[in-house]
């Protein structure tokens, strides 16, 4: 297939990730990715017929990446387009699915695993199986709510029992879901236990990666999530090294947003970007287990770097979202320092900030990967990490129980001898 210089991406993945597919669409080196992307978490986990939690746009190869190199992708732009949506805390329904209610959602009544559904009716009951017509709704809500949103798309509001199923009775159109999607949209459950609370838009992309080197439901790519495939009883039950084959796309980290970059490990030849799961707002950590997943516009644009082996995404973020501690020095700290380093005849060293991601079964796991692959990549001592990231960086949250970002200002050598420099130099300046 030829390469594009912009793919328009509108097709989904049913839930799962595998390597083993021909990528369907072909970006060139410097092209751009466009896709209209689906609502993740909620609609996807009551739609069983999808094999993970989320339904993210096929990925996309990109020319020249190979094996052991990364690709840097550039968030041009991020448009929300649903108009409502509805999130909350979940709880599994015992019975309705086969070791993992994410991926594998079953029938209580006919024994179906992944069946298609019909939608009956408004609330937490009217997601039907196909085949018999029982209740399968492999999750419900333990505390949630819908919200609108206003024209600018800045502000959020929650809303009562009447408005919310006013939204459930016209869902799709309300979330705006694209029109490949299978995904049953989560507003056709009216929740309504918050009312008149208001939230300020932020949007981002929950998931924004590259295929792993073996198939993973979509909402699995990750050190945390990536626990429940340990050994389960289902097609896509790993060991623990196997786990190993991730590219932790799924991170749910609020700065992957406009204006920041990605750099994401190459693991299949294309790499093979995929992305979805937007969300309209969220705090560090993703504490109710969920967000405003929303459906909305978002452009891309990749460029290979070749020879940079990692295991896991590094973030550029946008300057304001960077700790306070890891921002470029000022000119007047500068000059400061230079006082400082005549004084005592010790040369200054030049860094730039950087955010290695890192995952695991906790968060205590997740900042010991992130800084095992900073140390790993710079080659250094993983104690240096630590030291640099106490005194010019921060340990953040990406997703709780395990996703964090290790972020410091690394030495410009470091980043010189990885082939980061300019590109971190031109994000951050000189």
């Amino acid at each position: 297939m030829v390469a594009k210089q912009t793919v328009y991406v509108n097709d989904f993945t049913d839930g799962v990730l595998d390597p083993d597919k021909e990528m369907e669409y072909v970006v060139q080196d410097g092209g751009y990715i466009v896709a209209n992307t689906t609502p993740g978490c909620w609609g996807p986990m009551i739609t069983p017929q999808l094999k993970g939690g989320h339904e993210v746009t096929k990925p996309v190869y990109v020319e020249g990446a190979e094996v052991g190199d990364a690709i840097a992708i550039h968030i041009k732009s991020i448009e929300v387009t649903s108009m409502a949506t509805a999130s909350g805390n979940d709880e599994p329904v015992e019975g309705k699915f086969l070791g993992d209610p994410f991926i594998a959602g079953k029938c209580p009544n006919c024994g179906t695993v992944n069946p298609e559904t019909v939608i009956e009716g408004i609330g937490q009951k009217a997601v039907r199986c196909k085949n018999c017509h029982e209740d399968i709704t492999p999750f419900i809500f333990t505390n949630a709510y819908t919200m609108a949103f206003n024209d600018e798309k800045s502000i959020g509001m929650t809303l009562d029992k009447n408005s919310a199923e006013k939204v459930a009775r016209d869902a799709e159109g309300y979330m705006r879901t694209p029109e490949a999607s299978i995904q049953n949209p989560v507003v056709t459950f009216a929740p309504h236990d918050i009312i008149g609370a208001i939230a300020r838009f932020r949007p981002f992309l929950g998931q924004l990666g590259t295929t792993p080197a073996r198939a993973l439901p979509d909402s699995h790519n990750a050190g945390d999530f990536g626990q429940a495939l340990i050994d389960a009883p289902h097609d896509y039950s790993v060991t623990e090294e196997q786990l190993e084959d991730r590219t932790d796309g799924h991170m749910d980290i609020n700065r992957v947003r406009k204006g920041a970059v990605l750099i994401c490990p190459v693991k299949v030849p294309g790499g093979g970007v995929y992305l979805g799961d937007m969300h309209a707002m969220q705090g560090d950590g993703e504490i109710a287990g969920h967000t405003t997943d929303v459906a909305g516009n978002v452009n891309l644009q990749t460029n290979v770097i070749k020879g940079l082996k990692i295991d896991g995404p590094i973030l550029l973020p946008v300057e304001e979202d960077l700790p306070h501690m890891a921002k470029p020095f000022s000119e007047e700290e500068k000059q400061q320092a230079s006082q400082l380093s005549e004084k005592w005849g010790v040369e200054l060293e030049e860094s730039y900030p950087i955010s290695f991601v890192g995952s695991g079964a906790t968060l205590n796991d997740a900042t010991t990967n992130g800084m095992e692959r900073a140390a790993k990549l710079f080659g250094v001592p993983v104690p240096e990490v630590m030291n640099r990231a106490t005194i010019n960086g921060a340990i953040e949250i990406g997703r709780n129980p395990g996703v964090a970002t290790v972020t410091f200002l690394a030495p410009k050598k470091y980043l010189k001898d990885n082939g980061l420099l300019d590109l971190v130099t031109r994000k951050y300046g000189q």
